[in-house]
């Protein structure tokens, strides 16, 4: 089985290290693995140039896009593997053997998706490489330089929040609940099925929701049951696109509203439990 891992980035800086570092150094290694870059201006493009060509499981893209969305459709678009993943710029797989866990749920034919844990921790500390400046996918705000280049596993950042999915069930889902969709591992399959008539995956037109909009089509509309594997896979540093500051929030919330409607997957109920549900998290972090 072949897993295609999509990294999206934008002067990522050498945040984007840990990213890398963390899929390239699984010990599952039937992987193909493609960074999709919106046009970098920070020198993270020639570090990952230089990276891919020494590394032939890694394809780099560098173009511009029209953001977040459509650099993950791009991305799916040039997977060829079993099994699609996302791991972005700003996270890392928690542990060498996240993929060999993964792919051993999927033995059994039966299993279309698997999905495990989440945890979101302090700090935005580059993992060093020289001539590498800083920031998230749409910041352009350099870091200065760094010379050591460390292994994600290695780390020992402090545990903020953590996603602990639980198992599923249809009337969670109504209820606001969702897997972390970095923690989310889907059948080649189920992207082609969930594809929308215009030939996206994931819906542009959100700025910030699109995620949750493809998870609610596949998890209702393909009525996709997915498999729960009790573990962190992924660690998040804080400051994503949809948690930044109230503003955000209160587009997300909206955003949310729009793809419930859409995907007819309970009522006002669900954007509540799904908004709430959250506040547990920051109390069961270790």
């Amino acid at each position: 089985m072949k897993f295609s891992i999509i990294t999206i980035c934008f002067n990522p800086g050498s945040l984007v290290l840990s990213a890398v570092e963390s899929v390239l150094g699984q010990s599952y290694k039937d992987v193909e693995y493609i960074v999709v870059d919106g046009g970098s201006s920070d020198g993270a493009v020639e570090w990952l140039s230089e990276m891919a060509a020494k590394e032939p499981r890694m394809t780099l893209v560098s173009e511009p896009d029209d953001g977040l969305y459509d650099a993950l459709n791009k991305g799916v678009r040039l997977a060829t593997g079993d099994v699609i993943g996302f791991v972005h710029a700003d996270d890392f797989l928690a542990h060498p053997d996240v993929l060999l866990h993964v792919a051993e749920r999927f033995l059994d034919a039966n299993v279309e998706a698997v999905y495990g844990d989440l945890q979101y921790i302090t700090g935005r500390q580059e993992l060093g490489r020289a001539e590498v400046g800083g920031g998230c996918r749409r910041s352009e705000e350099p870091h200065g330089k760094t010379t050591a280049l460390d292994s994600p596993f290695d780390r020992s950042d402090s545990v903020i929040r953590y996603w602990r999915s639980g198992e599923y069930s249809r009337r969670k889902l109504a209820w606001g609940w969702m897997p972390p969709h970095p923690a989310l591992y889907l059948k080649r399959d189920v992207y082609d099925r969930a594809m929308m008539e215009n030939g996206e995956y994931f819906d542009s037109s959100f700025r910030c929701a699109a995620d949750y909009d493809l998870m609610m089509r596949v998890l209702s509309k393909l009525n996709v049951c997915p498999e729960y594997l009790p573990e962190v896979l992924v660690k998040m540093r804080m400051g994503g696109v949809s948690n930044r500051s109230l503003r955000h929030i209160i587009r997300k919330s909206r955003e949310d509203w729009r793809a419930i409607r859409r995907n007819k997957i309970g009522h006002f109920h669900t954007l509540l439990g799904k908004n709430f549900g959250k506040l547990s998290q920051f109390l069961r972090n270790s």
